[in-house]
């Protein structure tokens, strides 16, 4: 007889168009947890954003799935201007059900390696002003505030900057 279960082990994997749906709604009720009046941009098309992020031949969206299910997204990619060797991570949600159980700082270090082995050396990130549980674990992950981009007094986000450490031989 097969045995036909599911592995509760972590996976990190590339991101793949069928994941689109799910990677949309993982991303607002992520987002849906630091907007304490609710998500802007509510009547905003995120399955289409998602789609072409996954798309996007300078990009990558990695998912972190156990058990099959979705629950970790990143997604990041050289920022438009910066220096060849500067990725951007514009996307990095865990399902909040999933918080605490290291689904973010596996899917961290899977982002860590592919900045490594594309030749990345810094990497960039704006955080949500109000999103202080992001902001605590980038800071644990070893992301500090940007100099190159201090905070206006109004701002909405702050500017995050990490040094990818080079690969020990």
């Amino acid at each position: 007889m097969i045995d036909d279960h599911r592995s509760d082990a972590l996976v990190i994997r590339d991101a793949r168009t069928a994941d689109i749906e799910a990677i949309a709604g993982l991303h607002v009720r992520a987002r849906a947890t630091y907007y304490p009046d609710g998500l802007p941009d509510d009547d905003h098309d995120w399955g289409a954003a998602w789609r072409a992020a996954v798309e996007r031949p300078d990009g990558q969206v990695l998912c972190a799935e156990r058990g099959g299910r979705l629950i970790g997204i990143a997604s990041f990619r050289p920022p438009e201007g910066a220096a060849p060797d500067t990725v951007k991570l514009f996307q990095f949600h865990v399902d909040p059900a999933h918080w605490r159980a290291g689904v973010g700082t596996a899917l961290h270090a899977a982002c860590v390696e592919r900045w490594r082995a594309g030749g990345r050396r810094t990497a960039v990130l704006d955080v949500h002003v109000d999103n202080r549980r992001a902001q605590a674990f980038y800071a644990r992950q070893g992301w500090l505030p940007d100099p190159a981009n201090p905070p206006a007094p109004d701002a909405h986000h702050l500017d995050l900057r990490y040094a990818v450490p080079v690969a020990v031989e």
